[in-house]
């Protein structure tokens, strides 16, 4: 014996994506969702591909690392004066892994495109500006270190 349903109102219709899936057609809604940009040029070979997103994650971890740093520096920097400047060190720390997500993502994308069209990699300033960044925090912090051993107070 059927299962009597209420009768669906517009908030109740599934939708593109739903009926794709419920069809058993994932291929076609996992299209529905892809950026444009993924649908130029040709499929690059999926060594390539993998190889793309290894390098997105190592990008990823290097955010957190990052990141991380700059919360423990907050956290449990009691010994370092001024306290301003070491906070000042923490958010700078937690905003370079913030901007570092971001160019992981561009980075991996640009990548993405040159690859599919068969291009030459884009060039990318990201390391440069990724070593400078850890130079002026290292450099920040062996002086807020060296500051504390001498005894400088603020």
């Amino acid at each position: 014996m059927a299962i009597p349903h209420a009768p669906m109102d517009r908030h109740d219709q599934p939708t593109r994506e739903m009926n794709h899936l419920r069809s058993g057609n994932r291929m076609d809604a996992q299209r529905a969702r892809e950026p444009e940009w993924r649908t130029t040029g040709e499929e690059p070979d999926y060594r390539f591909t993998l190889a793309n997103e290894r390098t997105f994650l190592a990008w990823i971890r290097t955010a957190l690392a990052v990141l991380a740093a700059g919360v423990l520096l907050d956290q449990f920097s009691t010994k370092l004066r001024p306290h301003l400047l070491v906070v000042l060190v923490a958010s700078a720390l937690c905003l370079l892994a913030a901007m570092l997500s971001v160019m992981a993502y561009r980075r991996w994308q640009h990548n993405e495109i040159a690859m599919r069209h068969k291009s030459p990699l884009p060039h990318s300033r990201v390391l440069a500006w990724l070593a400078g960044a850890v130079l002026a925090t290292s450099a920040a912090l062996a002086v807020l270190i060296t500051a504390s051993i001498i005894g400088i107070q603020s």
